[in-house]
């Protein structure tokens, strides 16, 4: 397929960012942040802290839900299509009766989220919450799927940690910065690259490329029902169990 299909697949949905391009949301509400404010955690004395832990077990979740869970951890520039493949991939599991759901990084930014600003570290501490918030659904027995740029390593392998390696997918969807920015329906990345929007991840901003992923989707030349078919049928194998 070529990629000015692919851009038509995906223009119809923009991608959620969740980094420093958050402030250019699909709704155009912002451009310009406001003054970044940094959100410093206090950890409790852990000396008073003991994890509780109930009497249904893993496996009961998985027969009652016909399924293991895992958080499939998509990742990839702005406009890659993380929101779009998310919420079809959702869908597609949804009908066959299979409990999910989706934390998109805008979503997460109106709530979980709405006290972080958009440096290194505030970026870093929104990968953590969503990461936390991932293994508490997957304890729950959901799949989760989640749609953040996540642009550095080190963030994306916290968050593995924190999920657990079995439970966890990363999903690199693998458009260029130019395939990106051909289907950006609001011209965001010549707003980056004319100084406008300033630290845009892939123009102004580093993002780093998963060295090995579990999965890599290539959005710019599949079409999105190949793009979801490829990641679906990998959970078919791996995590759907069989009726």
């Amino acid at each position: 397929m070529d990629n000015s299909h692919a851009r038509a697949l995906y223009d119809a949905t923009p991608d959620s960012p969740d980094s420093i391009d958050s402030p250019d949301t699909p709704s155009g509400a912002r451009i310009a942040p406001e003054e970044p404010r940094s959100v410093t955690t206090t950890r409790p004395a852990r000396a008073f802290l003991q994890r509780a832990n109930g009497t249904v077990s893993d496996h009961d979740r998985a027969r009652m839900f016909g399924q293991k869970a895992v958080t499939v951890w998509l990742t990839g520039l702005s406009g890659a299509g993380k929101s779009t493949i998310a919420y079809e991939l959702e869908r597609s599991l949804s009908e066959l009766g299979h409990p999910c759901y989706v934390l998109d990084g805008d979503n997460i930014r109106h709530g979980l989220a709405g006290d972080l600003g958009f440096t290194k570290e505030d970026r870093r501490e929104n990968i953590r919450r969503v990461a936390h918030v991932a293994q508490l659904m997957n304890d729950a027995g959901l799949i989760v799927i989640t749609a953040l740029i996540s642009p550095m390593d080190e963030d994306r392998a916290m968050a593995r940690e924190i999920i657990g390696g079995e439970r966890f997918v990363e999903t690199y969807l693998s458009a260029s910065v130019d395939d990106c920015a051909r289907r950006d329906p609001k011209g965001l990345y010549a707003k980056a690259r004319a100084g406008v929007i300033p630290s845009f991840t892939g123009v102004s901003a580093p993002y780093e490329p998963p060295a090995n992923p579990d999965l890599s989707v290539d959005t710019a030349r599949q079409s999105k029902e190949a793009s979801v078919s490829g990641i679906f049928d990998y959970l078919r194998e791996t995590f759907l169990m069989k009726p």
